[in-house]
């Protein structure tokens, strides 16, 4: 087995009709019922002008600055599919710009999660396909490798295996576990209920704010009378 540089089959993904569930749901909701401890973190920044992202995920761990096996992961990839590169969080070569962008609209990627640079970054605006990365710069890649594809890979802690469901939106980036995807779809459904009740309550004039000063008195905060 050439480990480091190697393509595999990807064996699962989370069904189409999840991936569109998923795109009425904010990410940031999504991430409340995953305990609020997964994220790519916030160097990954919004390259598109506006819209959701959600697919099953190709994933590819790209030696920094090297697009080569990125280009393959989009010959490779399906309709609605969203190809998600480790490329180190290197910002010294891009690893792709608007050729790119343009092919993987033809092929029906659904977006673009790189930890990386990107360069053409007014066509990514125009375009609007997803994307998500780290940086610009106007440096292009290199096409030698090595690299893997569908092999699991991690940016900033935060886990990605082949099929997992990819959301982003504006407030970022996050990777839904294959095999939990339906249990948090549920849990985040059931929180979007309870905040849309929360707000009711708020623009009634009735939201309850007893539980501000319970919890800070739990904890031993000092608190004047009247206040």
């Amino acid at each position: 087995m050439a480990t480091g540089f190697r393509i595999l089959k990807r064996n699962r993904a989370v069904s189409a009709d999840l991936v569109q569930r998923y795109l009425q749901l904010p990410v940031a909701n999504v991430s409340d019922s995953m305990s609020r401890m997964t994220a790519a973190g916030p160097r990954l920044m919004k390259m598109h002008a506006d819209g959701q992202m959600a697919g099953p995920a190709i994933t590819v761990k790209a030696r920094p600055g090297d697009n080569l096996m990125l280009h393959k992961a989009i010959d490779m990839a399906q309709p609605g599919d969203v190809i998600v590169v480790d490329g180190g969080g290197d910002l010294t070569n891009s690893l792709m710009g608007e050729l790119m962008l343009a092919y993987a609209v033809k092929k029906g990627v659904a977006g673009f999660v790189l930890n990386g640079a990107i360069r053409d970054a007014d066509a990514f605006v125009k375009v609007n396909l997803p994307t998500f990365a780290a940086g610009v710069t106007h440096r292009g890649p290199y096409k030698d490798g090595p690299g893997e594809i569908n092999v699991p890979i991690a940016i900033d802690g935060m886990v990605i295996e082949p099929g997992d469901l990819v959301i982003g939106d504006s407030d970022g980036v996050l990777a839904v576990p294959f095999d939990a995807a339906k249990d948090i779809y549920d849990k985040t459904v059931a929180k979007g209920e309870a905040e849309a009740k929360q707000m009711a309550a708020i623009e009634a004039g009735t939201n309850d704010r007893s539980w501000v000063d319970a919890a800070l008195k739990k904890l031993g905060c000092e608190i004047p009378d009247g206040i």
